[in-house]
């Protein structure tokens, strides 16, 4: 007899969150650019940046590369998977903590803070791409992919490690603010060189391969790839790798989260 109203508790509870995260990403969404329309034009103009560079040392100088196919293709499956994980980092550290002002009202909570900035970013990003896409659809570019579900994990694991780095910095960053605020643009910065956008990891140098493979973005962008050109394959990477950095990444996120939450209560009613 009980089994039931409680079932029903925890329907309408999940419901309940999920409008609560619904109405905080549109919040964040206009927050973060005004509109989402200016939001969206903002990441098309960031994707077309990186592009037209890369694209630029591509032509000038060789892109190094033997994936035979679009080198517009080669080109987006490593800028929109870098962007979209170190977007998601930087929308965690933007998050409101346990110690911030607005979580002294009744709805709000840190993980309702972190899931607005993450998913709001991640919107932004995808109706970007989208419309890029279909720009280069448009004017007829190349942009053949040999199997499509198979980017699926690649780019949600891009984005799910950066969430789940995001909150590993801003878990750690109450307690050594200097390091962490100088450690995390380090990370980021360190992404355009170790995260494998110009050069395919199964053509690396093995001692070059070393120094990259600790990157969970280096194995999604290199997975991506995998899925898109038909004549690439790589056992150099695997998608293995993401996925349990990033499970230990969340689980160490949220045991810092929880013991946050709980010592910044004592302190606020006089606990030891």
């Amino acid at each position: 007899m009980t089994a039931r109203p409680h079932s029903k508790s925890l329907f309408f509870g999940a419901l309940e969150f999920m409008e609560l995260v619904y109405h905080s990403v549109v919040r964040e969404v206009r927050s973060q650019s005004g509109n989402a329309t200016f939001g969206v034009l903002k990441e098309v103009s960031t994707i077309g940046v990186f592009l037209g560079l890369f694209y630029m040392i591509a032509v000038f100088m060789g892109s190094g590369v033997a994936i035979r196919g679009g080198i517009m293709m080669f080109l987006l499956t490593g800028i929109i998977l870098f962007l979209t994980h170190i977007k998601a980092i930087a929308s965690v550290r933007g998050a409101s903590t346990a110690a911030s002002a607005i979580m002294m009202h009744a709805p709000m909570t840190v993980i309702l803070s972190i899931l607005a900035k993450a998913f709001a970013g991640l919107y932004l990003q995808l109706v970007a791409v989208l419309l890029f896409l279909f720009i280069f659809w448009i004017f007829g570019v190349d942009l053949s992919v040999d199997n499509p579900p198979g980017l699926v994990l690649p780019v949600f694991f891009a984005w799910a490690s950066g969430i789940a780095i995001g909150m590993v910095f801003m878990t750690l960053a109450p307690l050594f603010p200097f390091v962490i605020k100088t450690v995390s643009p380090i990370y980021q910065r360190a992404q355009m060189f170790t995260s494998g956008k110009f050069l395919p990891a199964a053509y690396m140098p093995t001692a070059m391969v070393g120094w990259f493979s600790w990157n969970p973005l280096f194995h999604c962008i290199d997975q991506a790839r995998a899925a898109t050109f038909i004549n690439y394959e790589s056992d150099v990477t695997s998608l293995a790798y993401p996925v349990w950095f990033t499970l230990v990444a969340l689980t160490f996120g949220l045991m810092g989260e929880f013991w946050a939450k709980n010592t910044l209560s004592k302190s606020k009613h006089g606990g030891g």
